[in-house]
């Protein structure tokens, strides 16, 4: 596509320069990536500022860049060097937009299903695409773990991309044969107008919890960012709530699209009732406009039981039969690091994401009602470093209440020293019930070789990552890895 219909696409303040009649032969906001006749667009991050690397760009060979710091670079520069310097009021929708356009429009031809929400968004991103796999469509899948297009998988850094790999991602999965692609919205990703523009058909929402303060400050801003999706829906669109979740009304409350919801309310669109579940899985029943439908998974909880009945009524109202949806979630394999089990023996390891207070607490939860609040149940856990500190201390209260014994330990410390952190998870501990191992593998030896034969551990905070970062170095790390490994000892 040539530059001066790409222009176009930009709401643009004010234009200098050439815009030469080139192709265009990509749109990159790493100057690293830059390449002849591509676009720059100079975005400020958080660690360092695009409108630095503007010289960069042009000296790689860019036709363009786009800028929202006009003083940046001198317009001499931009003229002698035949090169259109493209003002914006935000380099970040920009992108989006000339990102979308430059891809083909992408989501207009494929249906998209977008999830948001603290908790459940992965998993209910499997199940969707198991559904629909089940009922004869190719689908693509952006997320925390991995994308995917069908079978193949492409690992990710991110829980949602940028716009301009966002958007080559779902051109790539509509030229291979994709008819659904269903993904995670973070709510950073809403906030910084990653999936500005993009033509969600379906928009779900999970839940809420306290998460990512750092980033969002405080709750309300932080839900705000979730509404952003809803807000986002267009009339030929639907969406999907939880009822239960008392911020629903809030998050819907200005959306054009039409709402169902979900949940165990009597008053939800698609009702779920009679939840039972053990380590081998959960059953549970789905009502929906009068009929009552089993379901059944070999993922464990009743918060599996949300995300499958979200992925259940996702699936029949874009017209998956009931049956076939049923099917699809029974199809579903475990989620990787989504409470895993691990373990032949007497003595099982649940291996979980949870690493925020409501999570956490929902994992014991789930581990005392399985265990009929008999079997003795270990808790390792740590927090990330360089992020919301607010939730340190009640993880520990929560962890230390729920558990015979817990061990603090490191948990991604990144440019934090570990014992702070761990510091601030003691200050919520009013037991003695505890001990501090820093070094991640040997708390999940010790929980392993210490507890009783018929203990449940609970490795809670990693999942399925399989690193651990500190000071910027990311080093190989499983959970899975280390219980399997003192497992068979």
């Amino acid at each position: 596509m040539e530059l001066t219909q790409l222009v176009n696409s930009v709401k643009t303040i004010h234009l200098i320069g050439e815009v030469q009649r080139q192709d265009v032969s990509g749109i990159f906001y790493d100057s690293r990536r830059v390449i002849k006749n591509s676009v720059f667009v100079a975005i400020k991050g958080f660690n360092t500022d695009g409108h630095k690397f503007i010289l960069d760009a042009i000296n790689k060979g860019a036709l363009a860049v786009i800028l929202e710091d006009n003083s940046a670079v001198p317009d001499d520069i931009f003229i002698h060097g035949k090169v259109a310097k493209i003002l914006v009021r935000n380099s970040r929708v920009a992108l989006a937009e000339i990102s979308h356009s430059f891809y083909k429009e992408p989501s207009n031809k494929i249906k998209l299903i977008g999830i948001t929400g603290t908790k459940g968004k992965t998993t209910t991103t499997f199940f969707i695409k198991s559904i629909f796999e089940t009922a004869g469509n190719k689908v693509g899948l952006v997320g925390t773990i991995s994308n995917y297009i069908g079978e193949r998988e492409i690992k990710s850094s991110m829980t949602t991309p940028e716009s301009n790999d966002l958007n080559e991602l779902l051109l790539e999965m509509h030229n291979e044969g994709c008819d659904y692609a269903v993904m995670e919205v973070s709510s950073h990703s809403l906030v910084l107008n990653r999936v500005y523009g993009l033509n969600f058909t379906a928009g779900v929402f999970t839940n809420i919890t306290s998460d990512h303060l750092d980033f969002h400050l405080n709750l309300e801003n932080y839900l705000n960012a979730k509404k952003i999706l809803f807000d986002s829906l267009g009339q030929s669109s639907f969406g999907l709530y939880n009822i239960d979740d008392k911020n629903s009304p809030t998050l819907i409350g200005n959306c054009k699209a039409k709402c169902f919801s979900y949940g165990t309310l009597p008053d939800a669109d698609f009702i779920i009732k009679d939840v039972i579940y053990d380590l081998s899985g959960t059953k549970f029943i789905i009502e929906y406009l009068g009929k009552k439908y089993e379901a059944s998974t070999s993922l464990i909880g009743v918060f599996n039981a949300y995300n499958a009945c979200a992925a259940f009524a996702v699936a029949v109202l874009l017209g998956v039969e009931p049956g076939t949806a049923l099917e699809g979630i029974k199809n579903t394999k475990q989620v990787p690091g989504r409470f895993e089990v691990v373990g032949n023996g007497e003595k099982k390891v649940i291996v979980d994401y949870s690493h925020t207070a409501d999570s956490l607490e929902k994992a014991l939860l789930a581990l005392k009602k399985i265990s009929n609040d008999k079997l003795p149940i270990y808790t390792v856990f740590g927090c990330g470093g360089n992020r919301d500190k607010t939730k340190r201390p009640v993880m520990g209260k929560i962890a230390t209440d729920m558990s015979k014994r817990a061990i603090v330990t490191s948990d991604n410390p990144r440019f934090e020293n570990p014992l702070d952190i761990i510091e601030d998870i003691k200050k919520g501990i009013q037991k003695d019930n505890y001990d501090v191992i820093e070094n991640r593998e040997e708390a999940i030896r010790n929980a392993i070789e210490n507890s009783e034969d018929n203990a449940i551990i609970l490795i809670a905070g990693k999942g399925h990552e399989t690193y651990q970062e500190i000071k910027g170095v990311r080093n190989h790390f499983s959970d899975k890895e280390v219980a399997e490994k003192y497992l068979g000892k």
